[in-house]
């Protein structure tokens, strides 16, 4: 089977698909909607399926636990379509933050477009946060890191914090077999099967070794009263609010159906760290506290506690 994958940029050209053809075609990171429907026009008579990864960011309203894949998705004003197409994202970087506000509505696009230009041969996978090895962005990564250094740990809310998140092989593993199986529609990806809590996360750092440590619970009041940004400055944690009860508990019922399966999350953790190990000790982080930060935090909420 023929499954080409390909990276899209603002300057894309579809030249060098001309004559070809393919069962299907991976369209792993489309983010302009003119860009995705030339692609999808120039490949509709040429492949059988178009497989196009969009994200859950896709759903602007993620107050209500279990939305599954009927919900609305976002939209865009042409205002907001012509500010995005003037953005030229750089070679490397999360560009769900590049596009912020606009990155759910451009993904909800692209996947109406690659659906006008095929109709009837699409997959439209909707994954959470993917996490393992070569995830530059940080946002699982650095919990790994940090529990394999060990020493006082600062923790975001509550033991109980809910989150979902998948790992990048389980996710191109199950993406490769729905292609296999001539599979069409539209699937949430993210897991596991049942929502992790942010104390089993840790627990599973935790397996590779990691000693002499101690995690502190630090209220989420704190650390929004001292500006600590949720999701990057202390990545996995959005503040447990209304607006946000929903964002850890997408249904992916259908994806289960389908034959979605997970690594166990120590695996994950343990091959995300060994990956982390090959990279310079000095670089730059995409997301989570510095050092310098961490004990900051920890000193104030220490002293804090203590006139308590």
């Amino acid at each position: 089977m023929q499954v080409p994958a390909f990276t899209q940029s603002c300057d894309f050209s579809t030249d060098a698909l001309e004559g070809r053809t393919w069962d299907a075609v991976i369209d792993t990171s489309g983010y302009i909607p003119a860009n995705v429907s030339a692609a999808a026009r120039q490949l509709a008579h040429a492949v059988g399926q178009y497989v196009f990864i969009s994200s859950i960011s896709v759903y602007p309203d993620v107050s209500v636990p279990g939305l599954d894949e009927s919900a609305p998705v976002s939209t865009l004003t042409p205002e907001q379509l012509r500010e995005a197409q003037s953005i030229t994202p750089p070679a490397r970087g999360v560009v769900a933050r590049i596009y912020g506000e606009l990155y759910g509505g451009l993904k909800a696009l692209c996947e109406q477009a690659t659906a006008e230009a095929l109709p009837g041969r699409t997959l439209t996978i909707r994954p959470g946060l993917i996490v393992g090895p070569y995830d530059y962005s940080d946002r699982f990564t650095y919990w790994v890191a940090r529990i394999a250094r060990g020493g006082e740990i600062l923790v975001p809310g509550r033991p109980e914090h809910t989150m979902q998140l998948i790992d990048v092989r389980d996710l191109a593993a199950w993406t490769i077999r729905m292609v296999e199986a001539g599979q069409m529609g539209t699937y949430n990806a993210t897991g596991p099967t049942q929502p992790l809590t942010m104390a089993e996360v840790l627990t599973a750092c935790q397996s590779n070794g990691a000693h002499n440590l101690t995690l502190t619970w630090v209220d989420e009041a704190f650390l929004l009263a001292e500006k600590i940004q949720p999701w990057g400055q202390l990545p996995l944690w959005l503040p447990e609010t209304p607006e946000n009860a929903g964002f850890a508990a997408i249904s992916i019922t259908r994806a289960l159906h389908a034959g979605l399966t997970f690594h166990p999350l120590s695996e994950t953790c343990a091959a995300t760290l060994n990956w982390e190990r090959t990279l310079p000790e000095h670089r730059e982080w995409q997301a989570g506290l510095t050092a310098s930060d961490e004990e900051r935090l920890l000193k104030t909420w220490h002293k804090q506690a203590n006139t308590h």
